[in-house]
């Protein structure tokens, strides 16, 4: 009897031993949440510096940093579409000290990849929207049109010989031209770059003909006139470029494309910690030198909720799973 008393004491120690153990686990989580963030955070961008997406990510790391009292470093990890800083984010620690400022590259590898090392629904909890950015459709100088529809008239009757060059394989400023020249059954030959920057550098040197890259990469270039902007990718004109009319209202009405992007953080991220930096983001985009500087740069503010963005992501998922299903494009070899 005595044995058996004993047993069930130990038993109901052990029961304490945990419950307390466990009750200080959750404590200490809850109190490290309740302090986050108490040191810097990274925020890991898939492009080189200098790019579209760098240019936006700066100005919110910067305004993030100020909110929050703690430095948000931008991390550019560049390659494979943007796979590789997303992989490594996927396999970060969930703690919110690791961030994955992506862009809509996020949602067009599911559907050009076969085999990917992170699903996009799965290893993400999204955070925020954060902008939009047009395409402008851009010629060096020296290819002899004025207007969207001399561009077009001109590669019909050159097919294959012009070159265009993306931030990447598969990036939006790849898939922008891809979709339009199959809507039109144009040719062109396709040359992908680490990034806006070094495919702008070739574009103005010659070496390319043209691209759909972000308004606010190539729009120095434009302003120099060492690019000719033909027409821009959204529905409506945008105010950097208000002369530039759309390719919506010119050559192929209902035309759309736009880089966005966005804020996610690795799956399992404290639900406490994913609202208080969704909050703070959207703080960020509702400031006004924020938003000025965004304007400046082409780049429309957006905002959401984590539970808005992610139904986004679904949304693009599926569009761009159509898109690429249509036209057979793939960056499997």
């Amino acid at each position: 009897m005595f044995g058996v008393r004993s047993r069930w004491v130990q038993s109901i120690s052990v029961v304490l031993l945990y419950l307390g153990s466990l009750s200080a686990l959750t404590s200490f989580a809850q109190s490290t949440q309740a302090h986050y963030p108490d040191k810097p955070i990274r925020l890991v961008l898939a492009f080189p510096p200098g790019g579209p997406t760098d240019l936006v990510a700066r100005v919110l790391a910067q305004k993030l940093s100020e909110q929050l009292a703690q430095t948000v470093m931008v991390d550019n990890k560049p390659g494979a579409n943007g796979n590789i800083a997303a992989e490594m984010v996927a396999k970060s620690p969930a703690d919110g000290y690791t961030l994955f400022y992506n862009t809509s590259a996020i949602a067009l590898s599911p559907a050009l990849y076969k085999k990917l090392n992170y699903d996009v629904r799965t290893d993400f909890s999204p955070v925020a929207l954060t902008a939009v950015i047009p395409l402008v459709l851009a010629v060096n100088p020296s290819v002899p049109v004025n207007t969207v529809q001399e561009f077009m008239s001109y590669l019909k009757a050159n097919p294959g010989k012009l070159t265009y060059g993306s931030a990447g394989n598969g990036n939006i400023t790849h898939l922008g031209a891809y979709v339009l020249l199959q809507s039109k059954g144009l040719t062109a030959t396709h040359a992908p770059y680490k990034g806006s920057a070094p495919a702008l550098i070739d574009l103005v040197s010659g070496q390319t003909q043209f691209v759909t890259d972000t308004v606010n990469s190539a729009l120095p270039f434009i302003k120099e006139k060492r690019l000719r902007a033909l027409a821009v990718t959204s529905l409506k004109r945008t105010s950097v470029l208000p002369e530039v009319p759309t390719i919506n209202e010119t050559v192929l009405p209902g035309f759309e494309v736009g880089a966005w992007q966005g804020v996610m953080v690795p799956s399992k991220t404290p639900a406490e910690i994913v609202k208080k930096l969704n909050q703070e983001i959207l703080k960020a985009l509702g400031s006004a030198d924020v938003r000025a500087k965004l304007a400046l740069q082409g780049a429309e503010p957006l905002g959401s909720t984590p539970e808005e963005y992610a139904a986004y992501v679904n949304s693009e998922l599926a569009r761009w799973e159509l898109v690429v299903r249509q036209t057979g494009a793939s960056l499997d070899q």
